[in-house]
């Protein structure tokens, strides 16, 4: 549940690839993914100092983990926005053909450092549900395979519908929203969040139903 937020940015990155290289790049970047989980929960005794305060800003103190939602909440703010303007209203082609090569690394490289502020929730939350570092092991290898199956039917619906990728960069929006609350310590349940999202796909879905008969009868004879 909580890599969700994740697929939805995977699937948004990559979309700017060659459609030969988008697979390899969700594959890259869910791999690169559970190399980061993997790794965090190998330092749980850095994890717990990481929520130790800094310094402290009108009184509230300001902890390593709050600075790294804040700045992954702002990031995802602004390439949300970014992502939404180029959808609505064109991106600019350069004059100047990019490299391959730069854009697939740069796509991995973006999946990489947004997937450290993602991983926190799931490393704390695997921290909590189990004590055997084997177990939360195989917990994370699990989903993030799970995660590998599943991203490239996700990732296709998305780009076939316009309306649900305007739905998916919402989604985003909302959680950078929610990550630099919590970074500014005004927690807003997950569980609101996650049912917000599954509503609004719900009525989407059922939207696009709708739009696919009526343009059935409009072109029966």
């Amino acid at each position: 549940m909580l890599g969700i937020d994740n697929l939805i940015f995977i699937s948004i990155l990559v979309e700017r690839l060659p459609p030969q290289r988008q697979n390899r790049a969700r594959i890259y970047g869910l791999a690169l993914a559970m190399v980061t989980r993997v790794g965090l929960l190998f330092s749980v005794v850095w994890l717990t100092h990481l929520v130790t305060p800094l310094f402290q800003v009108a009184g509230q103190g300001v902890s390593g983990r709050d600075l790294v939602l804040l700045g992954g909440g702002m990031f995802l703010l602004v390439k949300s926005v970014l992502e939404m303007h180029s959808a609505l209203e064109g991106a600019a082609r350069d004059s100047k053909p990019r490299r391959l090569y730069d854009s697939f690394a740069l796509v991995i490289v973006q999946i990489g450092v947004i997937d450290i502020v993602f991983s926190l929730d799931s490393v704390f939350t695997a921290v909590g549900l189990a004590r055997e570092l084997p177990v939360m092991v195989a917990a994370i290898v699990v989903a993030i395979i799970v995660m590998m199956v599943v991203s490239r039917s996700i990732g296709g619906f998305i780009s076939r519908h316009p309306t649900i990728k305007m739905l998916a960069l919402a989604f985003l929006l909302l959680i950078g929203f929610a990550l630099v609350a919590e970074g500014l310590h005004f927690e807003i349940p997950k569980g609101y969040l996650y049912f917000a999202m599954a509503f609004s796909v719900g009525v989407e879905l059922i939207n696009t139903r709708l739009r696919k008969r009526l343009d059935e009868r409009r072109k029966a004879p």
